[in-house]
């Protein structure tokens, strides 16, 4: 029992670290990105929509769900009882693992449909930090280092 205890607080340190996203922030710059120029576009949010943005899928998760739920599930009955147990266990930790993941690592974000000032319509995908209105006058960042955009309000007079 004390195996699984070590095992779980390991998954649980193990998952947090690795869970670690880039920020999709229109006020968050990593060292490399601050100080550098970008280009900018002025257009008019047409619409916005909720969505979400989600880490490339990794292993911690379900492998470390699975692990546990294995060696969970092992210490279920005796003989045939216990390895059958274990494999169950093994697939109900790799289904929630991997649910643990997604939610720890997946960020509230929106899909903002821009039509710039030259006709061009654009959409961005970014984090949830400022929201945006259908209408409302924007500033479009492109970066020059990594060729991401960011959506940004135009100040106000």
């Amino acid at each position: 029992m004390q195996t699984v205890k070590i095992l779980i607080a390991l998954f649980t340190v193990i998952l947090l670290f690795g869970g670690c996203t880039s920020d999709r922030s229109t006020k968050v710059y990593t060292t490399k990105e601050a100080l550098q120029a970008e280009d900018i576009q002025e257009g008019v949010v047409e619409s916005v929509e909720p969505a979400i943005i989600r880490k490339d899928g990794t292993i911690i998760g379900p492998s470390g769900g699975g692990i546990i739920g294995g060696i969970a599930g092992s210490t279920i009955g005796r003989g045939k009882g216990s390895q059958i147990a274990s494999v169950a266990g093994s697939m109900v930790g790799v289904w929630l693992g991997d649910l643990i993941e997604k939610g720890v690592t997946d960020q509230k974000a929106l899909k903002i449909i821009v039509k710039l000032n030259n006709g061009k319509k654009i959409v961005i995908v970014q984090k949830a930090d400022v929201l945006f209105q259908p209408g409302e006058r924007v500033n479009i960042f492109s970066s020059r280092v990594n060729n991401t955009k960011r959506v940004s309000k135009l100040p106000e007079f």
